[in-house]
Formats: structure tokens, C-alpha cells, sequence
């Protein structure tokens, strides 16, 4: 076993898991987190705890709490980012560029002459912005990287609340897109409907990969809709599916009423249905074979 913490770099943003070493921490302290830039301010929204070493092997080491230096620093980059953002918007207006600033980052290595602004875009189509970028280096004083994105890295770093109303799943705990295709919302049951279907990013939802495995899975080993099935209180024919309760709704082919039948139950009166049926479906090509030698015999005759 080992012990693992949870810090976040922006307030209900994405969490990062660190390996606390010694030390303890409380929810809400500031400590430093290991970057490829150096260390950065983090809150700590998990206190350390004691867990299964398993999916947790690896994970860098807390480089203990931020200083008062550590803080200032961080407020400053702050004021930075957002000063570059207002900056990098008002330069695209004037260039009349068709690009939409996303996010900003500052790299700042400590030292004055060696500052990077990163700046993530959004733009329809490939945008030549190297005299914007002339303009960005002489106004911010630092070296600039302007980087187009798409529409799914836009959702997570902008953030937002899905369909569902909670926090976006790329903007908290998914780590890499994996595709994601219509086929699984007809798998589904889900309407057809764009609007329905769509994240914030445009694309549909990451959230219909989730139980695409369990609806495959029920379709796999439950009686088809439509299909006949044999129950204690008589016969039915299945008319729907209930994945989330591990069921399907049978109606009754007497009374015409629908019941809702266990998974299990349905797979056993299926069967029962089948071996009910098989003995009188193997027994018609018998006697058309004997009326057609009975033909063939009076023929010959």
C-alpha cells in the first residue's frame, strides 16, 4: 500500500494525483507540484491516505508546501495570463483574424529574459498569424507559441456543465478522447438527435462510451424485441428492454398486459419457449416428406 493526494491547479478543475512522501497535508493547503517548467501552486483537494498501490505506481513527488515567494509567484503569472488573454483578443480583432483565444498559459523559468506565452485557439480553418505574432511579442515582451486546437481540447479547458449537470468529464478526470461513434447511441436507445447527443464541444458525448460494454453485453444474452418466450403464468413476447435494471418487459400474449421479467428468468423462459417449440417444428418436414413419397409412390403406380 501506499499513499496518494489529489490536488487541483484550478478550483473544481482536473485532479492530479502526487505521491505526499512524509509529509501532511490538510484539504486546502497550497503545495508545490513538479512540472517539466518547474514547480507550480496547486491546491490539495485530497488529504493523503493510505490506498491499494494498483493503477497508482509512479506518481511524482509532492514538492512540499508553497512558500509565501511560491504564492506571489503564482499570483503574478496570474495577472500575467489574464493580461495576455485580453491582449492576444484585442491584437485579433484588429488583424481581423478569424480566431478565438481559449486559454492562456505563462511559462516562467524565473528568469526575466525567458518568459513564454502559450496561446490556445480555436479557428475553422488554418490561420497565417505571423504578423500577430510580431505584434504579441512586442507588447507582452516574452517569446510567444500560438497553438490551434480543437473543439474537444477547447471543452476541457474552458470547462462547463454537461447535459447531465455536472462538471465536464474531459474538464475533471478523462485523461485521453476515445472515439466515440453514433452506432453506440442506437445501442442505446437514445434518439438520433444532435442536440440530445452533444457535448459542449460540438462532438457526441464521451459519456455514451461508458455503458456501451453493458449494453452490449444485454443484447448479447437477452431475448431479442419481438421474440417469443415462455413464462410459469403463460406465454409472452418481448417488447423492450431495461439495461439499468437488468431486466426486460414481457407481454402477455392472453391478457395483454406487460410485466417486467429479471434477465435471468427471460433467458430461462426463452429456452423453455424453444424447447417447448422444437419437438412440433421437427416433426413438419416428416410428414411433408411422407405426403411427397406417398406422390411419388401413386405415380410410378
Amino acid at each position: 500500500m501506499g499513499r496518494v493526494m489529489a490536488v487541483s491547479f484550478e478550483r473544481y478543475g482536473r485532479l492530479y494525483y502526487l505521491d505526499p512522501g512524509d509529509d501532511d497535508y490538510s484539504v486546502g493547503d497550497r503545495v508545490l507540484v513538479p512540472t517539466d517548467s518547474g514547480p507550480e501552486v496547486a491546491e490539495c483537494v485530497w488529504a493523503p491516505e493510505w490506498v491499494q498501490d494498483e493503477g497508482f505506481e509512479g506518481l511524482p513527488i509532492c514538492a512540499g508546501p508553497a512558500t509565501a515567494e511560491h504564492l506571489e509567484r503564482d499570483a503574478m503569472n496570474r495577472r500575467r495570463r489574464a493580461e495576455a488573454k485580453l491582449v492576444a483578443k484585442k491584437l485579433i480583432k484588429k488583424n481581423d483574424l478569424p480566431m478565438k483565444v481559449v486559454a492562456v498559459d505563462f511559462i516562467d523559468s524565473g528568469l526575466d529574459f525567458d518568459q513564454l506565452v502559450v496561446i490556445y485557439f480555436t479557428a475553422p480553418h488554418r490561420v497565417d498569424f505571423r504578423a500577430l505574432v510580431g505584434e504579441l511579442a512586442r507588447t507582452l515582451q516574452a517569446r510567444i507559441d500560438l497553438r490551434q486546437i480543437g473543439s474537444r481540447d477547447a471543452a476541457r479547458l474552458v470547462g462547463g456543465l454537461g447535459n447531465c449537470g455536472r462538471d465536464l468529464c474531459c474538464a475533471t478526470f478523462l485523461k485521453d478522447f476515445e472515439p466515440v461513434s453514433l452506432r453506440m447511441a442506437k445501442v442505446q436507445d437514445l434518439p438520433p438527435n444532435p442536440l440530445k447527443i452533444s457535448g459542449a464541444c460540438g462532438r457526441l458525448m464521451c459519456c455514451l462510451k461508458y455503458e456501451h460494454p453493458l449494453y452490449t453485453e444485454f443484447a448479447r444474452t437477452a431475448p431479442a424485441v419481438g421474440e417469443q418466450v415462455a413464462l410459469e403464468d403463460g406465454d409472452g413476447v418481448v417488447v423492450g428492454h431495461q439495461v439499468p435494471a437488468d431486466s426486460v418487459v414481457i407481454r402477455m400474449s392472453a391478457s395483454g398486459a406487460t410485466r417486467s421479467c429479471s434477465l435471468a428468468a427471460a433467458c430461462g423462459a426463452r429456452q423453455l419457449f424453444a424447447a417447448r417449440v422444437a419437438p412440433a417444428q421437427a416433426q413438419v418436414p416428416q410428414r411433408k416428406a411422407r405426403t411427397r413419397q406417398r406422390r411419388s409412390d401413386g405415380g410410378e403406380s
